[in-house]
């Protein structure tokens, strides 16, 4: 099994590749090791000393560290440890989630009836547009709520705790949205 590796924008966030699907009905973000009771997968990333985040897209397992380098968590030192671990799973046949494990909602969304159109079309912009560059990166952003021209969403992933995420979302998100739905004044991150 060959696994590949790619940087993302976040500095503290490393994307891995294992040449197969992982999640089928994804995402999923584990910001714990009390969060990944559902998973054996990231209960194995977990137990990695200096991992401190865990996030699986379609085909890409997400890995955040604490710390910065100088901790002794730099990703020289814990890059084989993850990929081991990783390998180890694939190669044991289990599964990456736990029989009956459903993740819990990010949450009620949050937006008037009379927006519904408007949510529609965020919708769909950000499912075409944003989530495919964002998955490319490592990360997922969501829809979360509508509310007096203000687009709420949530950062998962490598875009959770970002240095360029705030560029992201206001350059970049804000703008897409507003050049399409006149509505929209403003993106804001939950």
């Amino acid at each position: 099994m060959f696994i590949q590796t790619e940087a993302t924008p976040n500095p503290a966030t490393l994307k891995f590749l294992p040449g197969r699907t992982v999640l089928e009905s994804g995402p999923a973000d584990f910001r714990s090791p009390e969060d990944a009771e559902l998973s054996p997968l990231a209960q194995r990333l977990f137990a990695i000393p200096g991992v401190s985040g865990v996030f699986f897209g379609y085909d890409f397992i997400t890995i955040t560290k604490e710390g910065d380098d100088e901790d002794g968590f730099d990703w020289a030192h814990l890059k084989p440890a993850i990929l081991g671990a990783i390998m180890e799973h694939f190669m044991s046949g289990q599964p990456v989630m736990a029989a009956g494990g459903e993740l819990p909602e990010d949450g009620e969304e949050f937006f008037e009836e009379d927006d519904s159109e408007i949510v529609n079309t965020i919708k769909e912009l950000l499912e075409t547009r944003v989530r495919p560059a964002v998955a490319q990166d490592g990360g997922d952003i969501t829809f979360r709520g509508f509310r007096e021209g203000i687009v709420y969403l949530h950062m998962k992933g490598a875009c959770a705790g970002c240095p360029s995420s705030t560029a992201t979302l206001k350059h970049g998100i804000q703008n897409l949205l507003r050049h399409f739905i006149p509505e929209v004044q403003e993106v804001e991150a939950v």
